[in-house]
């Protein structure tokens, strides 16, 4: 294998989430011969008194969803303030995310912006470092932001979900419904001018669309933030810009929109 393959397969490894080495000796497991199973270890007996006196507590299990969605339109509906609302999301445990996560990736830039970008959910650049959009997507939206006189200074930044999936897996439906309260709560307490969708995901799950980002990038929808009906324009995400390049003219052209949307 060339030093260029070797190098592609590394970063593959490294975006699915194979982040740690588990041993000082690379294992073929296609030769290996298998190891069988560790027996079970047996329980020690069980003496009077010990139902009660140092035996651990079972752990308890996760909500419902159901549950857990209820739980966090009532935590989220307290807030008063983002950092408020940080700190009610850095409690909550209704979302599994939470359990695999590094840590949460609440939001970046100035919250009192005028301008909004909501992404699907964070990386693993960004589960290392607690800001969203970080990685190689988030260059690339600064690049996009500059190109318009603008900067982390002069825009906010967030995700519907604010922990990392495991192996950068795309968020399940009942994870997204369980942030989705968390996400709207922190767009109605930044309360921009105009909210950004960056992606698919973010634009069906915020604007209730169902149509695919190609047919809806572009279109300026209406968003209710809780205070007031904003402009929100859904667009490619920037990891779907890396992949494919061409379509950066048609970005370029909803970011002069945003341009123009933000000089009125």
């Amino acid at each position: 294998m060339n030093r260029d393959a070797a190098r592609a397969l590394l970063d593959f490894h490294l975006e699915a989430g194979a982040d740690a080495a588990v041993g000082e000796e690379p294992i073929d497991r296609l030769t290996a011969p298998a190891k069988p199973p560790p027996r079970p270890e047996q329980p020690a007996p069980m003496l009077p008194g010990m139902e009660t006196k140092g035996a651990p507590a079972p752990l308890a299990a996760p909500p419902a969803p159901d549950a857990a969605a209820m739980a966090a339109r009532t935590a989220a509906k307290s807030a008063k303030t983002l950092d408020e609302l940080r700190a009610i999301l850095d409690t909550f445990d209704g979302c599994a995310l939470k359990a695999t996560a590094t840590q949460l990736v609440f939001a970046d830039g100035n919250p009192q912006a005028r301008v909004m970008f909501v992404g699907e959910a964070p990386g693993r650049d960004e589960d290392i470092e607690g800001l969203p959009f970080v990685g190689r997507s988030g260059k690339l939206l600064d690049r996009m932001l500059a190109a318009i006189g603008l900067d982390r200074t002069q825009v906010y930044i967030a995700n519907i979900v604010p922990w990392r999936p495991p192996g950068n897996r795309t968020p399940t439906p009942q994870e997204s419904q369980i942030c989705l309260p968390f996400i709207l709560r922190q767009i109605e307490l930044a309360d921009p001018d105009v909210l950004v969708c960056l992606g698919g995901p973010s634009a069906q799950t915020l604007l209730g669309i169902k149509d695919g980002i190609t047919k809806t990038r572009g279109r300026w929808f209406t968003f209710n933030t809780g205070k007031r009906e904003i402009r929100a324009l859904p667009t490619f995400h920037p990891a779907f810009l890396l992949r494919s390049p061409l379509q950066k003219r048609f970005a370029w052209r909803d970011f002069l929109a945003i341009k123009k949307a933000l000089a009125t």
